[in-house]
């Protein structure tokens, strides 16, 4: 059985799901509340060190971090990346320049320490982060593609769809990103990546 320990509005978290999803890999989910700061608690620590989610529990292993969950599962069973070493390198500069530049400061523990300060509100925060981010993730997407990266979907699609679902929720004008919601107008028509939405998993 595979288990996965995650929080139903996580990016990281949504981004294994649509995996596992795609692969058509049947998971049993434990919820792990963050608001109520269980990411925190012995268990989850014992799970993941860096008192975070997902965890995976998969082949025996525990893996933690999104990117490189869903790197094991393409290597394991394919899928989620090109072959072609240059088009997996661009898949991977689409796929960090989002999970590794807009996501980390935008987390709840950022926005929470932020707005505790008072310098800004949290809310002002993540916009102003996600709004530059994705600004400069619109300006990567060049040439004809059905997705991120060709037409295939690939990691990279995997985590725009958790960052789009987060901006609109604070409100970014996404409509200034007409090729980035093009792409996530046709991912979000995918069964499985629909599946996977945080309003259809919310305990």
């Amino acid at each position: 059985m595979i288990r996965l320990y995650d929080y139903w509005r996580s990016s990281a978290a949504y981004r294994v799901r649509m995996a596992l999803n795609l692969l058509d890999l049947p998971y049993e989910s434990h919820p792990v509340d963050l608001l109520k700061g269980e990411h925190r608690s012995a268990e989850n620590l014992a799970r993941n060190p860096q008192g975070l989610v997902p965890t995976l529990e998969i082949d025996g292993l525990r893996l933690t971090q999104s990117l490189a969950i869903i790197e094991y599962l393409d290597e394991t069973r394919g899928g989620l990346l090109p072959k072609d070493a240059a088009a997996r390198a661009q898949v991977r500069v689409l796929s960090y320049a989002i999970a590794m530049e807009i996501a980390p400061v935008c987390n709840l523990s950022v926005r929470d320490h932020v707005g505790s300060m008072g310098v800004m509100t949290s809310e002002d925060w993540t916009r102003h982060y996600i709004t530059k981010g994705l600004t400069a993730f619109e300006a990567m997407l060049t040439g004809k593609r059905l997705y991120c990266h060709g037409d295939q979907v690939t990691m990279a699609d995997l985590c725009l769809v958790p960052q789009v679902f987060n901006a609109e929720r604070v409100g970014v004008d996404v409509t200034l990103l007409p090729k980035t919601m093009q792409i996530v107008a046709k991912l979000r028509e995918i069964p499985a990546i629909a599946a996977a939405h945080p309003d259809r998993v919310k305990p």
